[in-house]
């Protein structure tokens, strides 16, 4: 360990017992045996006065709201939590998009569909931290399988300003057979919206399954409820 200069001492993960070190313990383990505190603890690398990595990781999640929290957070507020720096910070924002990447990065393993459950799954882990309104269209195919998810509108999302043959565009492009469309900001709007998407689908034979509504670890399926699908 290290001094720092309030003479309070600055622990190393080298100082934990051997069978305690976070990497040692992905080495012999596995990654998916350490907790979330200890995985962020390898990219810490150190900790601060009177907290070691592991602390200082449990103190973050704690604090930020788990992962889901720190991924929504803005890099500056992240910056302005005790023990990191631009660079441990911008890590952990690193780690954390590799992390989603990879679960949509081979196009041969597209998810399928078989439920809102699913559907909201792929969804909500961009769309929970968007501070500004977006609408989404998730293109599938005979199969309902996910063809690609389009983010089509920024900003407010209602029954007068969305144009619904541009919900349709992308499909028609990608020869889709389904789609489902989800926005993250519920709004007196949200049948209205549905019912004229739901009319246009009809028309260009396009299945419209269902109008996810996306909150920040919530979500709501409005064909579930019967909203502007009867």
């Amino acid at each position: 360990m290290s001094v720092s200069k309030d003479s309070r001492p600055t622990y190393r993960i080298t100082d934990l017992h051997d069978d305690e070190r976070p990497r040692e313990r992905l080495r012999n383990l596995g990654p998916q045996a350490l907790s979330n505190a200890e995985l962020i603890a390898i990219l810490l690398r150190v900790g601060v006065p009177g907290e070691n990595a592991v602390q200082v990781g449990q103190r973050l999640l704690q604090t930020m709201g788990g992962i889901s929290g720190i991924h929504r957070a803005p890099f500056d507020k992240l910056l302005r939590q005790h023990g990191l720096g631009e660079a441990k910070a911008a890590q952990i924002k690193a780690a954390i998009e590799l992390g989603h990447r990879l679960s949509v990065e081979r196009p041969e393993e597209r998810p399928t569909i078989n439920a809102p459950a699913d559907a909201a799954e792929l969804l909500k882990y961009d769309m929970q931290a968007l501070e500004q309104e977006h609408l989404r269209v998730m293109l599938l195919d005979r199969r309902n399988r996910v063809i690609e998810i389009v983010d089509l509108y920024r900003g407010s999302v209602s029954s007068s300003q969305i144009q619904v043959g541009e919900v349709f565009r992308e499909a028609a492009r990608k020869n889709a057979s389904a789609i489902i469309v989800a926005h993250n900001h519920p709004s007196p709007d949200d049948v209205a919206v549905t019912r004229a998407i739901l009319q246009a689908g009809k028309m260009l034979d396009v299945d419209v399954l269902d109008h996810l509504i996306i909150g920040q670890g919530r979500w709501v399926s409005l064909k579930e409820r019967g909203l502007g699908f009867s």
